[in-house]
């Protein structure tokens, strides 16, 4: 079956890297996708006559419909001239060579040769038929490994003295082995994601790949040629310039550097720890830190002889990427059903977005203020987080004009305007709200009350509303029959003590007909 295409989100990322000089085998390796699709997109990019950076009103759907407008054609199967696979191998022991470097020298000879990414592909098996393990050579600033340990740290109530583990979290820079540890509770997405920006703070800068295991915190689907990363750290990696390459599945030796860096830790650190005990994280990674000093600025590494602070800043300080002006802020996505009512309900509270999005699935960016709502990749609402309390927080022009017209309206508000049209109308709104058995029932009534001063104005609505109270009528319809009838320009006949004797709503007295 032919292969999927590329999600706009990775389309967007490739562009970006591409405009900024990087070499389509770099942004292979960094967005995890093969390079002969890197360069089919930038090719259907420059074709589509988008310029980046794009602008707000290119949508990821905008983009799609530009960059797919005109399919490519599959080949036919011929055959190629096979590479010198041995010389080869023995080209790339060189330094600066690599297999971009050879396959442009190979297609220069055979342009009708295999194409970049089969080429590749023929390398890597018959390189497989070696039986050698090859060495790692660690660029100064280019890759920082990360993984948790195995062995946690237990943690006592002061209290109680119930105990509770704790994770340890291992960051290392590929060149210089330097090397940053913390505990966390847990190995959830929030504390993933507070390590590594605290990772980046203790180093100094950014490397330009981050290296983690196929945990499910990071990758949510493993695999060798795509890997599927977490969006939310895959949006950590984007805000700090950094791409993420996970470690290949069931390769350990992708990671060795952070694997060492973790029998360090376990035996260097933990095992010098293993009489204390500690009762909150605060103090264990006050005790991490102690010994990390020692670790990475005192101790010199075996056959070089100088430490790992001495190699951060002779080799990856030059080349780290600078830090951002602020720090990233945690941030989950959740997919969501709007509601027939146009409402998101996220952890138990209800987020507006334009009525004309009722009913469809969208994504939620949910941070520790705010909660943003996307439509495929367009931000369609935000709105400041709410506590999980069932309530609703709404935005009128979210609301279709029909409802807009009636949402602002409550008792509270009708009390209000009652008031200030006079101390008579304030008095019979009350007394219609009052003696219905829910104040919602005499809500319309007292709506219309207030509303008649549009058309007759404050003064006679005060007029018609005190008639009212001296008839005993309760009513809307009865108001405005004073009204329309100018019964409250009428002087008000003076009452004995007999017609105050008997006062219920039924009763009206003589000056109804009057």
């Amino acid at each position: 079956m032919p292969a999927g295409r590329v999600c706009m989100r990775h389309v967007r990322e490739i562009v970006r890297l591409g405009s900024a000089g990087v070499s389509k085998h770099q942004i292979a390796r960094r967005t995890g996708v093969v390079p002969s699709t890197v360069r089919e997109t930038l090719k259907r990019f420059a074709a589509s006559g988008l310029i980046w950076p794009l602008g707000d009103e290119v949508t990821d759907a905008v983009l799609e419909a530009r960059i797919y407008r005109n399919a490519g054609k599959k080949q036919g199967h011929r055959q190629y001239a096979e590479p010198d696979w041995a010389l080869v191998h023995r080209e790339l022991k060189r330094k600066h060579v690599t297999l971009s470097i050879l396959w442009d020298e190979y297609i220069a000879q055979h342009p009708d040769g295999y194409r970049y990414s089969r080429y590749c592909d023929l390398y890597r098996a018959w390189e497989g038929k070696l039986s050698v393990t090859m060495r790692q050579a660690h660029v100064g600033g280019e890759k920082l490994f990360v993984d948790y340990a195995g062995d946690r740290v237990e943690l006592f109530d002061r209290l109680t003295g119930e105990a509770r583990p704790a994770w340890i979290f291992v960051a290392v820079m590929g060149a210089s082995s330097f090397t940053y540890a913390e505990a966390t509770w847990s190995q959830g997405l929030a504390d993933w994601i507070g390590a590594h920006t605290r990772a980046f703070e203790a180093i100094g800068g950014v490397a330009h790949l981050i290296v983690p295991d196929n945990t499910k915190t990071a990758v949510i689907k493993a695999c060798l040629y795509e890997p599927a990363v977490n969006r939310t750290y895959t949006e950590m990696a984007a805000h700090y310039d950094t791409a993420i390459l996970p470690a290949r599945p069931r390769k350990p030796r992708d990671k060795a550097k952070v694997e060492a860096a973790v029998l360090i830790m376990e035996r260097w650190i933990l095992g010098r720890l293993r009489h204390q005990r500690f009762c909150s994280l605060e103090e264990l990674n006050a005790a991490i830190r102690a010994l990390l000093v020692r670790v990475n600025d005192e101790l010199p590494i075996r056959r070089l002889g100088v430490t790992r602070r001495h190699l951060l800043e002779a080799l990856d300080r030059p080349v780290l990427k600078p830090l951002p002006v602020e720090p990233y802020v945690f941030a989950e996505w959740r997919i969501r059903r709007v509601g027939i009512d146009y409402h998101v309900d996220v952890e138990r509270h209800y987020y507006s977005v334009p009525h004309r999005f009722a009913k469809e699935q969208v994504e939620a960016r949910v941070t520790a203020r705010t909660v943003e709502i996307f439509v495929k990749g367009e931000r369609v609402a935000a709105h400041m987080r709410g506590s999980g309390n069932g309530k609703h927080t709404t935005v009128p022009e979210h609301m279709p004009a029909s409802h807009r017209r009636y949402a602002g309206w409550t008792i509270e508000r009708i009390r209000r305007d009652a008031a200030m049209i006079g101390t008579s109308a304030a008095a019979l709104c009350e007394l219609i709200l009052t003696e219905r058995s829910h104040p919602e029932q005499g809500f319309r009534a007292c709506l219309g009350i207030v509303r008649l001063v549009k058309a007759f104005g404050p003064e006679r609505v005060e007029a018609a509303a005190a008639r009212a109270l001296e008839i005993g009528a309760r009513t809307f319809g009865s108001v405005k029959s004073i009204l329309d009838n100018n019964l409250d320009r009428q002087a008000a006949p003076k009452r004995t003590e007999d017609s105050l004797a008997i006062q219920h709503r039924n009763i009206r007295g003589s000056r109804y007909y009057h």
